[in-house]
């Protein structure tokens, strides 16, 4: 009985531990295509585990569409130099990210251009995925 429970007991933590390491996967980015793209925002959600962009983006036909892309923690943001405060709805940015290979509309942050020309990075995921890419594990933290 001892035996069974230490054995379910070290399953429960590898099941854990793989589901920990597959949050932080790129899998989902086409990491391939950067798409730059002047935008709109329409919220910033400053929250944990990640912060989110909405953004409205003019398509083809002259209308818009809503994306919904994915930032790096208010933690993380902050050591890049972001504030709460820093994107507010109405905005008017030039905003970078990689697509969700879904085709949804959907994306990982890398970088936006305010209207005053101020610069917002996100250089925890471009670490993280250059060493997901490399083999090497990543926790998605800052080297």
């Amino acid at each position: 009985m001892r035996s069974a429970l230490a054995g379910l007991l070290v399953l429960f933590t590898l099941t854990l531990a793989g589901l920990a390491y597959a949050h932080h996967s790129f899998a989902m980015f086409d990491r391939s295509r950067e798409i730059t793209t002047p935008a709109t925002v329409t919220q910033f959600q400053w929250t944990n585990p990640h912060s989110w962009l909405e953004v409205d983006v003019r398509n083809a036909k002259g209308g818009t569409d809503h994306w919904s892309i994915e930032c790096n923690s208010p933690n993380n943001l902050s050591r890049e130099g972001w504030k709460s405060s820093s994107v507010k709805p109405g905005d008017k940015i030039t905003i970078t990210f990689w697509p969700l290979k879904s085709g949804e509309k959907g994306g990982l942050f890398l970088s936006l251009k305010q209207a005053n020309g101020q610069m917002l990075y996100e250089q925890a995921f471009r670490t993280a995925a250059a060493k997901e890419s490399s083999g090497v594990p990543t926790d998605g933290a800052r080297p």
